[in-house]
């Protein structure tokens, strides 16, 4: 069971962040400012996911 629960886990982290990347891309910021928050999703895919939640640039269509 422990494998099917860590399985699990790991496909959740996996998913979001993918969602957090994409939202990055398709965000107005800056080429390097996208840069930068892609690589911290990606070394730190829990932590970077959180911190991208909450100070992370915003979609276009969040702008407005």
């Amino acid at each position: 069971m422990e494998i099917v629960t860590t399985g699990i886990g790991g496909t959740i982290v996996l998913a979001l962040d993918i969602f957090a990347i994409y939202n990055i891309l398709t965000s107005g910021s800056s080429t390097g400012a996208k840069i930068l928050w892609t690589i911290l999703v990606l070394l730190l895919p829990i932590l970077g996911f959180i911190i991208w939640l909450i100070a992370g640039p915003r979609s276009r269509t969040a702008m407005g």
